[in-house]
């Protein structure tokens, strides 16, 4: 019978029908199985998958099919991110409604996920732009709204001009707007917050039980929230009623003081400087600043700009009168907006200070000695100096002091402040989820009721309108009936953040068709927290913080039983080409379609597991592409040039080395894919040992037993399968198996198997190699080494000479060093 050829458009295609007709990836249900939660974030449904999609998906996919072959019930589902700016900006452009656009990408996008083979439960898939979903976001706004979680207010927030949208801190990047990058300006608008902060301390602290996450991840989360302990110490404001807090981490250094600072938006700057002969020429500075990105105004490195308004603050301890002065590196949302100036111990005030000739009063005398003058700021402990009653105490020791006598004068008090600020949620766009809340002159603000939900986004609306929500251009939409009254009222027209969307979606798969509630409590706490999540570094802060603060507020309200959402977390490198990450703008993109047409879906997802660890960047490249391609090549003709004994059968005999060394060669690999797959997740290192073990089967005698050369074939086939399982399962079935490989056990590994009766030692000499002994396993050092001296080739080598040391590697080599 000839030899069949590898055909990958066939085999696949073949495949792909026979999962979805046999629903071979539906979530399993077996009360008796352990529950596995397999996720890759889910994408926005852009129109294209790129081959960093490729990636992620088919790690995940890996590890779904090698949890359902160890006996998990396994949950791998798929949905889309499909609110936010960018399909909005292309109705504009093109005058297509995004409700269109975005669900014809998601259907190429559905398609192509498929082409790869990836394992998904598609009865759980889900769209956030589908009613059905935002129904249940517009349903948990408001039970954060309950829970005194929601609240609106007037602030100066983050504004992209581009986007005619709102950003929340966390969505400026270096300046910019993170979708466009347009540089973003201070507006000040009546917003919609979520109260993240209520919960700084828990989304901290709970980091330590997270070992499943990479560390650069937890660094990354533990600076955005940025707890400090300080003090906030009041100063009055002479000749006013007015006072003002500042905070600070560094209390001892209170008797320092030469000015106070206050952020430039800071709401006293009005109050202090209104009529005053300096007004206009302040509110210009003012301006000025506004206009500054954050990171400019706090980077190390930018310039300090400030100006004196010509008040004075009072001393707390010393009566003295210290200039109020307001400057660019001081943000009215980090601590109270206002700082105390202690040039001698501070290098930011020490530099500010210098620019503008404001008095250095040292208070710590640091131990190693007197000091002359002030060159820098002295950051070091030691002794208090010019600081009253204090003097003479260690700094630390007056710290808590000072800090005591503050508390008893009502003028101060220990404090915790955070960089992290409650999340700002309003946007000024159309595609996104409506806030479901009413505004009634009679009643205030009032919650749609429940039974109203969804508040539907209106299909008719102005999307090129710059400066408000495009759902405000629909009066239909805006006029509404309050339901506490039943007198006229307006809706809100600002719809949500899209990262809220984002921020549960993992549990909605668990019951995504249920109509009746946002999803089954018992069925969540069955799967979740999810075991495995996979996506990008850059969701670091974003999605992952927001994503555990939801959880947190869940469990609160007693609808989950878990704090964290992701139990372990693998956060894969880009896909690069020449070093840059792969884009349309650089012109450096590959298809996947052109990947998978030329060579098959398996060829792309080797390649992505083999080129590098999963953890790391993966450069592009050809010839890797073509490896990948001739080793399944390989693969198959191993299968198909050994089918007569495949198929023959029969029971192995392992009776001469080449059968132990091949059983062993065949459960070292069983060994090390399984570890490498289901623990350290090296996904590359996993293929490079299914690779050494179709070489060791080529190296086979063909004397051999065959029998055991059909169970190592086998077992190379079982091994593939998770990582290129359309080739794995044609081949299987070749085999004449009765079971789909699907439905097949994961391979176990003898540990006896991996025990040889002998070992064979290279001997050296002087670091050459001279000879090969073979010892029995179970012999000592000093046996190999006796051994090893006394043999006749090396003992004729060495006669005469000096033995100066004897170097023994365990079961690989003796190194006689000689004189």
């Amino acid at each position: 019978m000839s030899e069949r050829r590898y055909e990958p458009a066939q085999i696949e295609q073949k495949w792909q029908t026979h999962w979805e007709e046999t629903r071979a990836f539906a979530t399993g249900s077996d009360p008796n199985k352990p529950y596995y939660y397999t996720l890759e974030q889910f994408p926005y449904p852009s129109g294209r998958l790129h081959m960093g999609h490729v990636r992620v998906y088919t790690i995940g996919d890996v590890v779904a099919r090698f949890k359902k072959q160890q006996g998990y019930n396994v949950l791998h589902p798929m949905g889309w991110d499909a609110f936010g700016m960018p399909a909005e900006n292309y109705a504009i452009k093109h005058g297509v409604h995004p409700n269109v656009s975005t669900y014809e990408n998601i259907d190429f996008m559905k398609k192509q996920q498929k082409e790869l083979g990836i394992s998904y439960d598609w009865s759980r898939e889900l769209a956030t732009c589908s009613p059905d979903y935002y129904r249940w976001t517009q349903w948990l706004f408001q039970l954060f709204y309950e829970r005194d979680l929601a609240y609106k207010k007037k602030a100066a927030v983050n504004w992209c001009p581009e986007c005619s949208t709102v950003l929340a801190n966390e969505q400026v990047e270096d300046g910019g707007c993170w979708r466009c990058g347009t540089e973003v300006v201070k507006k000040d608008l009546e917003q919609w917050f979520f109260r993240i902060t209520d919960y700084a301390d828990r989304l901290l602290d709970d980091l330590d039980n997270l070992p499943g996450w990479p560390d650069k991840v937890k660094t990354m989360q533990r600076n955005w929230i940025g707890k400090s302990t300080g003090a906030d110490v009041t100063f009055a404001i002479a000749g006013t009623d007015e006072t003002v807090t500042v905070f600070t981490t560094r209390p001892d250094t209170l008797f320092g003081v030469s000015y106070l600072v206050l952020a430039p938006e800071h709401e006293l700057v009005g109050k202090l400087i209104a009529g005053t002969p300096r007004e206009q020429e302040i509110k210009a500075f003012v301006d000025a600043v506004r206009k500054a990105s954050e990171i400019e105004r706090t980077s190390t490195d930018a310039e300090k700009q400030g100006v004196s308004i010509d008040a004075f603050a009072v001393h707390p301890l010393t009566g003295e009168q210290v200039p109020i002065w307001i400057a660019n590196y001081v943000l009215p949302d980090y601590g109270t907006g206002a700082v105390m100036g202690v040039p001698a111990h501070d290098e930011r005030d020490f530099e500010f200070a210098s620019k503008y000739q404001l008095p250095k009063q040292v208070v710590i005398q640091p131990a190693a000695g007197e000091i002359g003058e002030l060159n820098a700021a002295i950051t070091e402990d030691g002794t208090m100096v010019n600081s009253g009653e204090f003097d003479g105490l260690h700094n630390r020791e007056a710290l808590v002091k000072i800090v005591e006598k503050l508390s008893g004068m009502g003028a101060g008090s220990m404090t915790t402040s955070f960089r992290l600020r409650d999340w700002l949620i309003s946007r000024q766009r159309y595609w996104g989820a409506p806030i479901p809340m009413i505004q009634c002159s009679a009643c205030g603000t009032v919650p749609v009721p429940k039974d109203q939900l969804p508040v539907l986004l209106p299909e008719q609306v102005d999307f090129g309108v710059k400066g408000k929500s495009p759902l405000a251009t629909n009066d239909e939409f805006v006029n509404t009936t309050c339901p506490s009254c039943g007198g006229h009222a307006t809706r809100e027209t600002d719809t949500m953040d899209t990262f809220i969307d984002s921020s549960w979606y993992y549990l909605r798969y668990i019951s995504a068709q249920d109509e009746t509630k946002v999803f089954d409590t018992e069925a969540v706490n069955n799967w979740l927290p999810v075991d495995k999540y996979i996506g990008g570094i850059e969701h670091a802060v974003l999605h992952l913080l927001y994503s555990r603060f939801f959880t947190k507020v869940l469990y609160d309200a007693g609808m989950v039983n878990f704090t964290e959402p992701f139990e372990s977390l693998l956060t894969q490198g880009m896909v690069v080409l020449n070093g840059a990450k792969m884009s349309k703008s650089k012109g450096n993109v590959v298809s996947p379609e052109d990947i998978i047409a030329k060579y098959g879906a398996d060829t792309a997802r080797v390649f992505m597991l083999f080129a590098a660890p999963p953890d790391r960047d993966l450069e592009w490249s050809d010839q890797g592409i073509e490896g990948a391609h001739r080793f399944l090549g390989r693969v198959w003709r191993m299968v198909e040039s050994n089918m007569a004994i495949i198929r023959r059968g029969g029971t192995p005999n392992i009776a001469g080395d080449a059968e132990k060394k091949m059983r062993m060669a065949m459960h070292a690999a069983i060994k090390k894919v399984t570890e490498d797959i289901g623990e350290r997740y090296q996904f590359n290192t996993a293929i490079s040992a299914i690779m050494e073990l179709v070489n060791a089967i080529y190296s086979y005698p063909e004397q051999a037993n065959a029998a055991l050369k059909a169970e190592a074939i086998e077992t190379a086939v079982r091994l593939l399968y998770p990582a290129a399982p359309h080739i794995a399962s044609e081949l299987w079935e070749a085999m004449g198996k009765a079971k789909s490989l699907i439905e097949v056990a994961w391979p176990v590994y003898d540990q006896s198997a991996l025990v040889l009766d002998e070992i064979e030692y290279v001997v050296q000499i002087n670091g050459k190699v001279r000879d090969k002994i073979v010892f029995p396993a179970s012999a000592t050092r000093e046996e190999v080494e006796k051994a090893v001296i006394e043999s006749e080739k090396v003992h004729a080598l060495i006669e005469g000479k000096t033995i100066k040391k004897v170097i023994v590697v365990p079961s690989k080599l003796v190194n006689l060093v000689i004189g």
